[in-house]
């Protein structure tokens, strides 16, 4: 690193030119060599690494800091070992000190009754999120956003299960990866109702303003569900832009736009699904979908 004076002329030679010497800490001057700043601070590690198990071995910094763990991956374990960090084995009068000090490790971890609510909370985030396979990062937003609800004490009167799920909806929009409220509701074993109740409640007492779900974010995981090709994809993405631009999906739920592009696009390209197939895989009642179909295929002008 530069000294604060990089930007400086050097005062025998008048130039701004210079070298940093890291074998020396020193920033010299490139043109005659003068010695500009010296004792430098090395911001990097002491130690060298070769390799990668060399380095995954030497470092300290520990696992990042997340919000999906209760007391955010701060906290240490007492492990439970034959044998000390030095690798001698612990005397039988000091295993059931060593014993004690872990029991009481893990019970001062969870001392009060918001850190069991959030720790019970998180759990339930983790196993509802590994379902439906969301990603690391909405985990981490979905974290977030239920620990402001018990801040703000938004969860009094609730159930953990139902404010777990609205979180997860609100993150996974906000991270534009929808999931549909039928799937979050059965990932979390609670009622569809629930869930969208307390998630209109979460965005208004927390200030979170969410876009509409576009259709065009379903059609990837649907088609991929259904085993269509990329072409497939793509008309049915111009399909549901069409639709956009003349106001057909406009009142209607995007999934059932999404899964009648999908199957009117798996006819025009040759790829035939059945109603039956779309519905099962989009969630949206074979009805829905022949009803937005038939609007699409006679106001775009699709010939199917």
């Amino acid at each position: 690193m530069l000294s604060h004076e990089e930007h400086k002329a050097c005062p025998v030679c008048n130039s701004t030119e210079r070298f940093v010497d890291n074998s020396r800490a020193e920033v010299c001057c490139a043109r005659c060599g003068l010695v500009l700043d010296e004792n430098l601070i090395d911001h990097g590690p002491e130690w060298r690494a070769f390799d990668h198990e060399q380095r995954d071995k030497r470092t300290r910094t520990g696992a990042p800091l997340t919000y999906t763990i209760s007391d955010k991956g701060l906290n240490t374990t007492i492990d439970w070992k034959d044998k000390d960090i030095h690798g001698h084995k612990i005397p039988e009068r000091n295993k059931a000190q060593i014993y004690r000090l872990r029991k009481w490790n893990k019970r001062m971890r969870v001392s009060g009754a918001g850190e069991r609510n959030l720790a019970f909370a998180l759990s339930e985030l983790d196993r509802d999120s590994s379902r439906l396979g969301i990603p690391r990062s909405v985990r981490e937003d979905a974290a977030i956003i239920y620990r402001s609800a018990a801040k703000n004490k938004l969860i009094r009167g609730r159930s953990i299960e139902v404010v777990v799920a609205s979180a997860l909806y609100a993150a996974c929009r906000r991270c534009n990866i929808p999931r549909t409220l039928d799937e979050i509701a059965i990932a979390s074993n609670v009622s569809k109702k629930q869930v969208g109740k307390t998630y209109r409640f979460l965005s208004r007492e927390l200030n979170i303003k969410l876009k509409p779900t576009s259709p065009s974010d379903y059609i990837s995981r649907f088609a991929s569900k259904l085993g269509l090709s990329g072409e497939v994809q793509a008309k049915a993405i111009e399909i549901i832009n069409k639709a956009v631009k003349s106001g057909l999906s406009s009142g209607k739920g995007p999934t059932g736009v999404a899964a009648a592009a999908l199957y009117i696009a798996s006819l025009l390209l040759g790829e035939r699904k059945t109603q039956k197939e779309v519905s099962e895989i989009s969630g949206v009642t074979e009805v829905t979908i022949r009803n937005r179909y038939k609007e699409l295929s006679e106001k775009i002008d699709l010939v199917v």
